[in-house]
């Protein structure tokens, strides 16, 4: 006993190891509203980070200074001592969602307004200028910080009671009135920075919280008129846009052997010319800051107005779990008839079929024994023939006497009993006939058994990120956080991915447990860091800050076999060794049962897509939300992790109900091959959520490019594989359970 305690102790120490690593480097990050309250005194500076650019029209995100047309850091001393440019240290989940953040030479003081500043004048050339156009066209917007608070839009709801952010603004914009595509870029900000008095003593001293960020965007024109610091001389009355445009090089465009063998002659003002030839444009940027006081925002609260246009779409949150619900009450109402009248009858008929086969068993070994005992020199009695009652064991005046001397017709009696044996069995059919197959291993359970262990890691996971998300632990505030804590969850998880895996590998009657400990740490870990490695491949090619650093790769790399694989060796062991199998409540016999032919809506592939059908209903109409967020809508955040919660307790109430219901049909139909099936069920929907992401790229998206498409249908299939992984180990131990408790 003493020795089991300090393995479990141990076994703690270890899987605590994991979460001080990967969280270790969060604790400044971490940020609950109501708490870590940062306030400032007047002409107090406030670091202005810039972060990344982004669009809803492609999946590649670029850091904000790497654009090759703003304003480059000055490499100045700023606020708290860091250096303009100077890259601010990231948790791994900011490193793996594209984030860049650095400081720039924005001057922001408390309290301190500038109707104008002047930062830089960049010069760019043609294919500079491209790149500016192709950014603008594709709708790309920009993330800046202020006290952890990205700058926001503002925008009005449609009733107009209601002020609500948008998260970013635009880079620039597109004219097409004039029958050609023209593209302008915003060179001037006007930053809005909202304040209240600090709560407390901070308060008591003059301090300040910053409640609001604004930023709102302007395209000023060469042909404005500006003052010798570089400001234009009116923000109000702008003249002319800033347009992103170079006078075409004409020796280029009108040469004529460019198109001799072509009718064909360019517009010079809409060719875009990749060559450089040494003409530049000029880009002037400015800067306004305005402090505005708000006493209306509690600083607790100021996130709300990032989700304010999301609280409009309340009322089909709650349509999705009505909808949810009213399947899920009528699965289950099909699963309680089941046990309540199928399953309780048949178990009964089961049972007492087993006690009438004992009793005529019984019977005919009594009467076996009588005719053994009858005298050296008996014989037994052939049919027809006929032997004293007392002979079969029944007394003068017993249910066999006869009137006429008390002697029995041995072959109506072996009728009597047989026929009474053909009764008590005749009702033994469908899912009764299994008990010496149903438990017979699978074909390649050794592969069966690592993905239960992985579906479990990962069951664990969603788990621990969906609570944590709905009681605000992780919230849009602490940037990254669901990703590291994500990851966090399952290096730890990876004790039961190991304990479930040995259990059902011994089970399966396995041998080997140490290789199934490696194919568990390795197989679906290993498969998943192979696709991230080979699509950021595609992603560093195009120099975007979505592509993972060589260094966190290798850290993911050190996280995974240092320390998830023991982890997983770790929870193997003491599943294997110390727990031992499952034990199953039949034995099974020697010779497989043969199959009957069976009907189509069983066959393996059809139940599987039509079983599948019912989870994806429950959970299709708060995909459309998760998607929004995701792909649609990058400037908003998802943030109703409490519909998320229940729908996703609805969804694997209703997975299990649907995986129970699907295997009982099959068993009825004499087929015990339900272990992979009964995983393949569970995971089902799976396909049906992959087919409604192709529909969704094809109907509501407008993604560009082959790498974003690329991106784009790799990672749904990636969230697929996930999501039918964890389905289907909830379907395979529903139905594990089930099987245990109606042949127990």
């Amino acid at each position: 006993m003493l020795t089991e305690l300090r393995h479990m102790r141990a076994l703690r120490v270890v899987a605590l190891l994991p979460l001080l690593l990967v969280f270790s480097g969060l604790a400044e990050a971490f940020y609950i509203p109501g708490w870590s309250i940062k306030s400032y005194g007047d002409k107090e500076q406030i670091p202005l980070l810039v972060n990344k650019v982004y669009s809803d029209n492609t999946q590649l995100q670029y850091a904000y200074f790497d654009l090759p047309f703003v304003c480059p850091p000055t490499g100045q001393r700023r606020y708290g001592g860091l250096l303009s440019g100077q890259s601010i240290p990231l948790n791994i989940g900011e490193v793996l969602r594209g984030d860049r953040i650095s400081t720039s030479d924005i001057d922001i003081s408390v309290g301190q307004n500038k109707e104008c500043s002047y930062l830089c004048t960049r010069q760019i050339s043609r294919r500079e200028l491209n790149r500016a156009k192709e950014m603008v066209r594709d709708g790309y917007v920009v993330e800046w910080i202020v006290d952890n608070l990205p700058g926001a839009t503002s925008f009005v709801t449609v009733d107009k009671t209601r002020k609500y952010y948008a998260a970013g603004f635009k880079l620039g914009f597109t004219d097409s009135s004039s029958g050609r595509s023209r593209y302008f870029l915003n060179n001037h900000h006007t930053i809005v920075l909202r304040y209240r008095k600090a709560p407390g003593r901070a308060g008591d001293r003059g301090n300040k919280v910053i409640v609001g960020f604004e930023v709102y965007s302007k395209s000023i024109g060469p042909s404005n008129r500006r003052l010798e610091s570089g400001c234009p001389a009116s923000l109000r009355n702008i003249d002319q846009n800033f347009e992103l445009y170079l006078a075409p090089n004409r020796t280029s465009t009108e040469d004529p052997n460019r198109y001799a063998k072509s009718s064909y002659r360019p517009n010079p003002a809409d060719e875009i010319i990749d060559e450089d030839d040494g003409a530049l444009l000029s880009i002037p940027y400015t800067y306004s800051v305005y402090f505005q006081e708000d006493n209306s925002v509690e600083w607790s609260r100021r996130w709300d107005l990032y989700f304010v246009n999301q609280e409009e779409g309340s009322k089909i949150h709650w349509l999705a779990i009505i909808n949810s619900l009213i399947i899920c009450g009528l699965l289950t109402g099909i699963v309680l008839m089941i046990f309540a009248k199928t399953i309780r009858s048949d178990i009964k008929g089961y049972k007492d079929a087993a006690v009438e086969e004992g009793k005529g068993r019984r019977r005919r070994g009594r009467r076996t024994a009588g005719t053994a005992g009858s005298g050296a020199g008996s014989t037994t009695p052939t049919g027809g023939e006929k032997m004293p009652v007392s002979s079969v064991g029944v007394g003068s005046g017993g249910l066999f006497d006869q009137d006429g001397g008390g002697s029995v017709d041995m072959s109506a009696l072996d009728a009597d009993v047989l026929s009474s044996d053909d009764e008590a069995l005749e009702d033994v059919t469908g899912w009764k006939l299994l008990h010496g197959d149903v438990f017979r291993k699978p074909a390649y359970g050794s592969l069966l058994a690592p993905l239960i262990g992985s579906g479990m890691q990962l069951l664990f996971m969603a788990f621990g990120l969906v609570f944590l998300s709905a009681v605000g632990v992780l919230n849009p505030s602490f940037r990254g956080g669901f990703i590291s804590f994500g990851v966090g969850l399952f290096v730890f998880a990876g004790v039961f991915s190991g304990y479930f895996s040995a259990r059902v590998y011994r089970t399966f009657d396995g041998q080997n447990w140490r290789r199934n400990t490696f194919v568990t740490a390795i197989l679906f870990p290993g498969l998943i860091f192979s696709a991230v490695f080979v699509l950021n491949l595609f992603v560093w090619a195009q120099a975007s800050s979505t592509a993972i650093p060589f260094g966190t790769l290798v850290g993911i790399l050190v996280l995974w076999l240092c320390i998830q694989m023991p982890l997983v060796y770790a929870g193997a062991w003491y599943g294997y060794v110390r727990v031992g199998p499952w034990e199953h409540p039949t034995k099974t016999s020697a010779v497989p049962r043969q199959i009957p032919r069976q009907a189509w809506y069983i066959r393996d592939i059809r139940s599987v897509l039509l079983a599948g059908l019912i989870p994806f209903a429950v959970i299709f109409i708060e995909l459309l939300f998760v998607f929004q967020s995701l792909w649609q809508d990058k400037s908003g955040y998802y943030y109703v992790f409490g519909f998320l919660a229940v729908v996703s307790t609805i969804l694997i109430l209703t997975i299990a109900e649907v995986t129970v219901i699907t295997i009982y049909i099959q068993l009825c139909s004499e087929n015990y091959h339900w272990w992979w099936q009964s995983f393949m069920v569970g995971g089902g929907s799976a396909i049906w959520v992959f087919l409604y992401c192709i529909w969704y790229y094809f109907a509501k998206l407008h993604i560009t490019g082959f790498v974003s498409s690329l991106l784009f249908f790799s990672h749904s299939f990636i969230a697929c594989c996930v999501y039918a992984l964890l389905t289907g180990t909830v379907g395979f131990l529903s139905t594990y359970a089930f099987m245990r408790r109606i042949y127990g």
